[in-house]
This record gives structure tokens, sequence and C-alpha cells, in this order.
């Protein structure tokens, strides 16, 4: 029986990479000359550190950059609010976010339901596996997917036939 896995990843070394690649054009910019700019990561959590908000806007602009050049979709960022450290300094903390939450997941049950497809979708803990009868269903029940849902980021893995 075909079929084939809705997820959300994101690579984690990439983001890693991405992070060092923030840091180190942050050092060497004119603007952020004496600024204590940069962007600490902990696992899916991204810590931006900054001297005001126009230079924090500025270090996420940078990281969108290069997470962007990376083939990482920037609507996996959850941003956090703006926190003042001591001094004029301010802090904001972005969450990578990986995997399909409950919700999302049963929005997309729905939709491929609601959509008369003969397919079936079935939630396995942070996937959704759509299976049916032919390939070309399947492919259908994808581009209706893609359609539909625009503010996160999805991908499609583990086609069989």
């Amino acid at each position: 029986m075909p079929s084939f896995d809705i997820v959300s990843e994101v690579d984690k070394q990439e983001v890693k990479n991405a992070v060092d690649q923030v840091n180190k054009e942050v050092s060497t910019r004119f603007d952020f000359k004496g600024s204590d700019a940069r962007v600490e990561q902990t696992d899916f959590t991204l810590v931006v550190y900054a001297d005001d908000d126009f230079k924090l806007d500025q270090v996420f602009d940078i990281l969108s950059i290069k997470l962007t050049k990376r083939s990482i979709d920037i609507r996996c960022l959850e941003k956090g609010a703006t926190e003042k450290v001591s001094g004029n300094k301010v802090r904001q903390e972005i969450t990578v976010r990986t995997g399909l939450d409950k919700d999302l997941s049963k929005k997309i049950v729905r939709m491929v339901k609601d959509s008369k497809l003969k397919v079936q979708a079935s939630i396995q803990g942070e996937l959704v596996r759509v299976t049916g009868s032919k390939r070309d269903v399947l492919q259908e029940a994808i581009q209706l997917i893609k359609k539909k849902e625009k503010d996160f980021p999805l991908q499609y893995q583990n086609f069989r036939d």
C-alpha cells in the first residue's frame, strides 16, 4: 500500500553552523564594533544578546539570512519576548520548532479527510502517515496540504510505492 510521512524536521548541525557564521559576521562588522551582540545555542533554543532593540533586530536579520542560505525554513523560528538584562542590554529567546504538535497533526488529518480523497491519514507520534491505494492520489494529497498549510514548514518523506 503506497504511503508517505508528513514531518517537520530541522538539521541541528546546520543551525549550529548558521549560529557560528552569525557570531563571526557580528564580530567583524563595523556597526557592531564594541558591542556585545551574539547568538548562543542550546539544542533547539537560540538566545540573541544585543545592546539595544535595534541591534537585536539586526542580529535576527543576519540569523534569518544565514539560516535561509543553509536551507532551513525560518517559519520554524518562534520569537520570544524581549527581556532587559543588566544595564541597557537586551536578550531574546528564539525557539526552533521541530516535530508536529497535536493541534497541527489533527488539522492535517482533518484537511485530508475533508478533501474526499481516497486516502487515510493517521497520527503517529510527531508525524502524520498518509496511505492510499494509488500513487497519484497521494501526490494530490501532498499538493492539497502544501496549498493549505502555509504557516509551518512541512517535509514529505518516506514515500513508498
